[in-house]
């Protein structure tokens, strides 16, 4: 792994959700490496431990902070925890895919819940520190199933859509305070907790013709939250493959 470069802003601090594996472990790497102190979220503290590692193994600074998205009471303590920073990656969550007579209400609700509710939250505790503080960065994780129709991925599309809905509304809402609020459609990537089989022919349908790995699309929400992405927000940028272009 590559040595991470010295701070740019010594106080500049990044929280991810979802951070211990996947593509909210690579964001906490890359944004490490790119000088922010990473609150690395998560509920195993196992696997949270080994990505701060990591991190500090490289030169990065980072910490644990545990938490459960389906639980609102702990998500404002997620909140209260990290206390105020200059980038929020909502990337926490979970998927179902199945029938839609499948989905029981208990999950359906835990789904809404974790993609969602989670969130919004987050971003109505912290989104108004950041504008207090000068501005800030929030990149949503939304994905190609928010924007085009898959079989059995109705509930999740749904929360999807909702994160890209979202993104546009809190855009209005904390732009003109300069805190930027975009989103990244990602199409089939390749992480622990997907099935190899269902993301190669998923990847196989994209203009090229593969699925993409976590660091692919963590290089892309770092340059979001980077100064060289100044002067975008309210976007949803897909990260698909060209799957959505067709």
């Amino acid at each position: 792994m590559a040595e991470i470069s010295k701070p740019k802003v010594e106080s500049s601090t990044a929280l991810v959700t979802g951070g211990t594996a996947g593509i909210g472990r690579a964001t906490a790497l890359a944004l490490a490496r790119d000088g922010f102190f990473v609150w690395v979220h998560g509920r195993n503290a196992e696997r949270g431990n080994a990505t701060v590692q990591a991190i500090e193994a490289a030169g990065g600074r980072a910490k644990f902070v545990a938490a459960d998205l389906n639980d609102i009471d702990a998500v404002e303590c997620l909140a209260e925890a990290v206390g105020e920073v200059d980038v929020l990656v909502n990337n926490g969550g979970f998927s179902w895919f199945g029938p839609t007579t499948d989905l029981e209400p208990a999950e359906f609700d835990a789904l809404f819940a974790a993609n969602v509710r989670s969130a919004y939250y987050l971003v109505a505790a912290l989104a108004p520190k950041m504008a207090k503080n000068g501005g800030g960065s929030i990149v949503n994780l939304g994905s190609m199933a928010g924007q085009v129709g898959l079989a059995g991925s109705a509930a999740y599309s749904a929360t999807k859509a909702a994160l890209a809905a979202l993104t546009r509304s809190w855009a209005a809402e904390f732009s003109p305070s300069h805190v930027r609020v975009n989103a990244i459609a990602p199409g089939p990537v390749f992480t622990d907790g997907a099935s190899p089989e269902r993301i190669t022919a998923l990847g196989e349908a994209t203009l090229l013709s593969r699925a993409a790995n976590a660091e692919e699309i963590a290089e892309v929400i770092a340059f979001l939250i980077s100064d060289k992405a100044s002067y975008i927000t309210g976007a949803v940028i897909a990260a698909d493959g060209g799957r959505t272009a067709i």
